[in-house]
């Protein structure tokens, strides 16, 4: 069971935590939650998101249900260091659409005691592990994956089902394009 530590007294003991799941699962959610919990805790915060995220803000980090926070956009993950100065925590959400070198940029920030907390993706809408979210996972102290409800029979969902006829990997969504399915479902919606 994950114990959320809210305070880092010692500088030199920093640690990844990642948030995975499936699309409307509520990754975003508990990302935000846990970044305005340390900012209450008076801790210094920095949150990152891709710079190509614009669907509901071009700045803030907003949820499905329209909880937000301020965050930083950058264009690739060595950009996450340079302007992480002086934080306690640092944010990173939609860390799928980053590239590999976000792996290292995770352990880099942990390793100097910053705690980190990552929230994307575990898989893109063909199953497959998505970007940087294996390594990191593989990095990480503690995971949590979160799931959504099946749109199709209510089971707990962990697949993101496309359901627009677009094939590249990066397509930028919401309800129109995309539902959560439970593995049966989605095995069954993706059969050929």
């Amino acid at each position: 069971m994950f114990l959320e530590n809210t305070i880092n007294p010692n500088k030199n003991k920093g640690w990844i935590e990642v948030i995975c799941g499936s699309m409307f699962s509520g990754k975003t959610e508990e990302l935000i939650r846990r970044m305005k919990r340390a900012k209450f805790a008076k801790q210094n915060v920095e949150i990152f998101k891709p710079g190509i995220d614009t669907r509901y803000d071009e700045k803030m980090v907003v949820s499905h249900d329209a909880n937000e926070i301020h965050s930083t956009p950058v264009p690739s993950s060595s950009n996450i260091p340079i302007l992480a100065n002086n934080v306690d925590v640092v944010g990173i959400d939609e860390a799928q659409f980053f590239d590999d070198g976000l792996v290292n940029v995770c352990n880099q920030l942990a390793n100097s005691g910053v705690r980190v907390i990552v929230a994307g993706l575990d898989m893109d809408f063909k199953g497959v592990p998505f970007g940087p979210m294996p390594g990191i996972m593989a990095c990480a102290e503690y995971v949590t994956k979160v799931h959504a409800i099946c749109m199709k029979c209510g089971d707990l969902a962990n697949h993101s089902h496309r359901i627009i006829d677009q094939e590249e990997l990066v397509l930028l969504g919401e309800v129109d394009e995309y539902e959560p399915l439970c593995r049966t479902c989605y095995n069954n919606a993706t059969k050929k």
